[in-house]
């Protein structure tokens, strides 16, 4: 046991001696021609380099697994049995130091893990009840604990912000490089980076717990997970390796050709088939997950790229979830009677009156003093302006105080109704003085997005919401939405995501992660708007930690590429098998050539993987105008 773990941590080492000892050899052969020194150079070769082999082939054959160290190492002994000594040491360094490259290039696949893993905080400030601070390992913090973060310092727990203000880069856990400003009351994550300002941070989730640590957790088993296509090599090479040795051997029964029989074993070794679909996997899950992009195994990878339906969930996707003036139609130039207005509406906790009084806000005098106001229910409010009634709400408001509408006026407000837009008329000194259309807006990366997901190869785009008809309509046409469905319960969503995989489609839904959890469940692919919300993150597929279109694009082509890279490494290794045993049949190729041809092969599928390390989604630029503009009169 000590001899087997003494030669497996000095594998490394054992490559280079070999490699010295070939060296000498070839040296000896064509310089000094000193007696022996070739061949004694070449056993030791032979022997030392494999000896990690021969161990690793005895443990594959221990736990009942045929591996690809049985096809080499039975090749080596061979070779060594008959004497040919420089080809046992050749073949046995080239598996070495092709194992070795493999593993540096493997490591460069795995750089999205050990970068999270390195970014990951240690230690934390903790403030105690009399404003001291002492440094503390981050595992021994407790929720509640409030810890001080300074510029330049890692936030150590997710948590709110009790005191202070600065810019904080959250790109580790979002993948947004761009720094956000934070307030008292804004919520931080672990790992994220105060770039200015000083905060104080009240611990929500500590430890495990944090989304820092839950994405790290995450991205590790995603890795880890197969695809299907991994699945199946992993079954095919079971059976492959002892079909080799008994092609070997039905050789050598009827060419009585050892050499022949052994260079079969050495051209079998299915090397660049086996590591070809892991490296692929793991280079496009590393890829999103530097990218803020978590998809939860190869399998995920797989499904993603089947994909030909996405259906979206409307507030809080397709739109900001927010309600905002959308329009405004003008029919004063009194910019003081816009304040007015927006006095009127702070009074009032109404979403329309919030989405208005915020907006107009700049309009308010500052020496505008406090305004009264009366509600008149079903119908809106009244305030007084100048000594004289202000009405501001619904047309059936300004009807009942004799203000009536011109047919201009009455097209006005039907284009935006028709629009979805929920409309807020105001009128003043016997006439309408404007009309305020407030709507969830539409995300401004929507339009581009969508019309590049249909050239990613998405057929089918459909809405499903809750809200009504008309207002789903109008952002549905807006945006060249194909299906729309509207006034619908969670469990109608459900109904019509099983209704389209009835139909043979592929589906992958889109929605926040928490009211639209049983469609994400449902659907072939679960992709939720995540935010870092802990629902999200355990209830998708793949999460969208920034909450964009763009990131939905990069999902999309990544999978898709990443799938399409597994297909070609599958096909070059493939090929290398063909092609070396066409060159074994017309004498080509013999055993060392063999095993050069067969490592140079699995560096080229794992070189080929790596370019998903920095794959971008070629996407057009977002039109610049926005689906729905603020239009004024």
């Amino acid at each position: 046991m000590a001899f087997q773990r003494y030669i497996y941590s000095h594998t490394n080492p054992i490559t280079f001696w070999s490699a010295g000892l070939i060296i000498l050899g070839f040296l000896n052969t064509w310089f000094t021609h000193v007696p022996y020194v070739t061949d004694t150079a070449w056993i030791i070769a032979s022997i030392i380099a494999a000896a990690p082999i021969v161990l690793r082939t005895i443990s594959a054959l221990r736990a009942k697994v045929f591996s690809i160290e049985l096809l080499v190492g039975i090749a080596v002994i061979g070779a060594f049995a008959i004497g040919e000594f420089e080809e046992s040491a050749i073949v046995t360094f080239l598996f070495l130091f092709g194992s070795y490259l493999e593993q540096k290039t493997l490591a460069k696949t795995r750089g999205a893990i050990q970068s999270l893993t390195e970014m990951a905080p240690t230690t934390a400030l903790l403030v105690s009840n009399d404003g001291a601070t002492e440094e503390v390992d981050v595992d021994d913090l407790e929720e509640g604990n409030v810890v001080l973060v300074k510029a330049g310092g890692q936030v150590p727990v997710d948590g709110k912000i009790v005191d202070g203000s600065g810019y904080v880069n959250e790109s580790s856990i979002t993948g947004e490089s761009r720094p956000l400003n934070k307030h008292n009351g804004d919520s931080v994550y672990s790992g994220a980076i105060v770039e200015s300002g000083t905060l104080q941070v009240e611990a929500t989730q500590v430890g495990d717990e944090t989304t820092f640590s839950k994405i790290i957790e995450l991205v590790e088993e995603a890795q880890d997970t197969k695809s299907p296509a991994e699945k199946f090599i992993d079954k095919f090479a079971q059976y492959y390796t002892p079909a080799v040795l008994v092609i070997a051997i039905l050789v050598f029964a009827f060419s009585q050709n050892l050499r022949l029989a052994i260079t079969v074993l050495v051209l079998g070794c299915p090397g660049a088939l086996v590591i070809g679909a892991p490296v692929s996997n793991v280079a496009g899950i590393g890829n999103g997950a530097k990218n803020g992009i978590l998809i939860k195994g190869g399998d995920v990878v797989d499904s993603l790229a089947k994909v030909d339906t996405l259906v979206f969930d409307k507030t809080g996707t397709l739109t900001t979830g927010k309600m905002d003036v959308a329009s405004l139609k003008r029919y004063t130039d009194d910019d003081q009677l816009l304040g007015a207005v927006a006095q009127v509406e702070q009074t009032s906790d109404h979403p329309l009156a919030t989405a208005i009084s915020q907006h107009l806000a700049a309009h308010v005098a500052a020496n505008a003093g406090k305004m009264t106001t009366e509600t008149i229910k079903g119908r809106g409010m009244v305030g007084q302006w100048h000594n004289t009634p202000l009405y501001v709400g619904n047309a059936a408001l300004l009807k009942d105080n004799g203000i009536d509408l011109t047919a201009a006026q009455l097209t006005d407000l039907h284009t935006l109704q028709d629009d979805g837009q929920s409309t807020v008329l105001v009128g003043y000194q016997g006439q309408l003085a404007a009309i305020l259309g407030v709507a969830d807006t539409v995300r401004p990366e929507v339009p581009a997005a969508l019309a590049a997901l249909k050239r990613q190869g998405i057929k089918r785009l459909v809405m499903l919401t809750g809200d009504n008809q008309a207002t789903a309509q109008a952002v549905a046409e807006s945006l060249g939405i194909d299906e729309v469905h509207a006034d619908l319960l969670p469990s109608d969503k459900v109904t019509f995501v099983k209704k389209f995989q009835d139909m043979g489609r592929n589906v992958a839904f889109v929605g926040d992660g928490i009211n639209d959890s049983p469609s994400l469940a449902t659907a072939n692919i679960g992709i939720a708007m995540g935010g870092g919300t802990d629902v999200a993150i355990e209830t998708a597929d793949v999460v969208l930690m920034q909450s964009s279109f763009t990131a939905l694009n990069h999902a999309i082509g990544l999978a898709k590429k990443t799938s399409a890279n597994t297909k070609e490494n599958i096909f070059i290794a493939i090929a290398t098998v063909v092609f070396l045993l066409i060159g074994l049949v017309y004498g080509y190729i013999y055993m060392a050539s063999g095993m050069f041809v067969h490592e140079a092969s699995i560096l080229v599928v794992i070189f080929n993987a790596m370019r998903l390390i920095g794959y971008r989604p070629r996407l057009n630029k977002p039109t610049p105008e926005p689906v729905q503009q603020l239009a004024t009169n």
